[in-house]
């Protein structure tokens, strides 16, 4: 059972708006550049609007982190729990979870982008799914694989599972904390045909999260099913080019 953390209200709600603030003007960025002209801008998955985007949220995100840290004296270690019995038994949940939840995600994502087209709505690529296809060079190639397996795992597990989740069931509503914060994260994102298995995913990350009260155990699931789906996608690319 997940232990009490020791997050104060007040501090909580003064992250969510400064990273609400950052995403913002991350977009308003992005969103000038490209009415500027400027190169690498001109489209959404253009590399400098990839940085600007990536960098507003998941990248200020870290450093939101380690003020949110620093505020309540909790060392990083002991926020992702790190350390203590309880991390030496995550490894076979962890294993468990990733390969039920992989299979599962790939099913629901099949079967809403079936059922969004026959409604009459063709659902398009989420712009990080057509950000990774378009990707050519190298070290653009190199920077999504680290931000798509290190950077956006640690800081979207942080956010929504170590954050939000145990605050929102202290104050006394656990099943909002369960499936409201799950149905966030799958918004989040922003794809239709994507929002099923992400919020599968959500639930299954707050279960595990639950089950064994270290942090690093959702971000392990989530690290390996972004790296999964990152090299199947580039496999299916590789795959078209050839052809």
């Amino acid at each position: 059972m997940l232990s009490e953390r020791p997050w104060r209200l007040d501090v909580a709600l003064w992250f969510c708006a400064a990273q609400l603030v950052s995403l913002c003007l991350g977009v308003t960025l992005a969103g000038l550049l490209h009415n500027s002209g400027v190169a690498g801008f001109q489209a959404p998955d253009g590399p400098g609007a990839v940085l600007v985007s990536s960098l507003a949220f998941q990248g200020v995100g870290w450093g939101l982190i380690w003020i949110f840290l620093r505020l309540h004296r909790v060392r990083w270690r002991d926020a992702l729990g790190m350390h203590g019995p309880q991390l030496r038994r995550a490894w076979l949940p962890v294993l468990l979870v990733t390969g039920v939840i992989l299979p599962l995600a790939w099913l629901l994502q099949a079967a809403s982008a079936q059922a969004l087209t026959r409604l009459g709505w063709h659902p398009e690529n989420e712009i990080a799914v057509t950000v990774v296809t378009n990707a050519r060079t190298w070290w653009l190639r190199a920077y999504l694989g680290v931000f798509t397996v290190v950077i956006a795992p640690v800081t979207e597990e942080f956010i929504f599972r170590g954050l939000l989740y145990p605050l929102v069931k202290q104050l006394g509503w656990p099943r909002l904390a369960w499936f409201g914060v799950s149905l966030l994260f799958a918004l989040i994102h922003g794809d239709a045909a994507a929002f099923a298995p992400l919020f599968a995913l959500a639930l299954a990350l707050t279960w595990l999260y639950e089950f064994t009260d270290t942090l690093l155990a959702p971000i392990s699931v989530h690290a390996l099913f972004n790296a999964v789906n990152l090299a199947a996608l580039y496999l299916l690319q590789h795959q078209h080019d050839l052809s």
